[in-house]
């Protein structure tokens, strides 16, 4: 790709970060070398920075951090009040929408305040069983990637259930609950203020969980899905309003399920989407007309087109 025309962003020196101390840093890692090459292709300066904790340097020089860390500490509002307190501008969201986002309890609160449609759910502590009735998901409110997901059928036993708390509370001191909904299990980007491509994920075993999700041939990608019109608008209208319900900057990607009997529910905004060859986002760019490179520089432009830290 040539970036001829984007002579600002040459005059930085880009950082991209990657890695994290979290349970995706593999995932992490995988991202931000893909984004790395990226940029370099577009003749941009990069450095590579694997993060392993907050106590980490940047190389001299460096203007701007592509974060592609994903989940704890990336993703979360950390490592971006380290930035701003650096003056180091960012890619994606700030410190508020990241540690709203990262916290699907927080989000679904702010959902239902705005009035996107979500499933039903409640919060569980530890010793406290779900009053749900089955089937639902059992899942850790702060972690991505489809990371310690459970889902409860309608034959599901107490033991069975025990066990994915146990499992749950491995991650989180609390646990999400929530109504289980049998559909399409759909994705939506959003660069800027445009929606992008719908796409309907097709996992090879019926369930999109972390293995599927990051192996190759794992799962099927449908772009744009095959909706009709009115459902697709209905899609694109409720992702956009809970990117906006979070108060996100530049991107994000919305996870939705589209149950069987037309209803919709949003289940959580992912401020930094994966960007590995397997990764959605990248997908439904290139549908919409974006290269992954171009994809790249887009996310630049958008985060340093932000209000500038003070």
């Amino acid at each position: 790709m040539d970036i001829s025309d984007f002579s600002d962003l040459k005059k930085h020196h880009i950082a991209v970060l990657m890695g994290g101390p979290g349970a995706e840093r593999e995932v992490s890692l995988a991202s931000g070398k893909a984004v790395a090459q990226a940029l370099q292709q577009g003749g941009l300066s990069v450095v590579e920075c694997d993060i392993k904790d907050e106590a980490f340097d940047l190389p001299a020089g460096v203007t701007f951090a592509m974060n592609m860390i994903h989940g704890t500490f990336g993703e979360d509002g950390t490592l971006q009040a380290l930035l701003e307190k650096r003056g180091i501008p960012y890619s994606g969201a700030g410190v508020v929408a990241s540690r709203l986002a990262i916290d699907k309890v927080e989000s679904k609160k702010r959902f239902v305040a705005a009035g996107v449609p979500t499933a039903t759910f409640e919060v569980l502590q530890k010793g406290e069983r779900p009053t749900l009735s089955l089937p639902f998901v059992i899942k850790p409110p702060r972690e991505g990637s489809a990371l310690g997901v459970h889902i409860m059928k309608a034959d599901s036993d107490q033991r069975a259930i025990d066990a994915a708390l146990k499992d749950v509370f491995s991650y989180d001191n609390e646990a999400l609950v929530e109504e289980f909904f049998p559909g399409k299990e759909l994705t939506v980007g959003i660069l800027g203020e445009e929606v992008l491509p719908i796409i309907e994920i097709v996992a090879k075993d019926g369930l999109y969980n972390y293995e599927n999700k990051y192996t190759v041939g794992g799962s099927r990608h449908l772009i744009p899905a095959p909706l009709d019109p009115v459902t697709t608008k209905q899609v694109q209208q409720a992702a956009l309003a809970a990117h906006r319900a979070l108060g996100v900057e530049v991107y994000s990607r919305i996870d939705v399920i589209l149950h069987d009997d037309g209803r919709i529910a949003v289940l959580e905004v992912n401020t930094i989407p994966g960007m590995t060859e397997t990764s959605l986002l990248p997908d439904a760019a290139a549908v919409f007309g974006l290269d992954f490179p171009a994809l790249c520089v887009r996310i630049m432009e958008l985060s340093l087109a932000k209000k500038p830290i003070a």
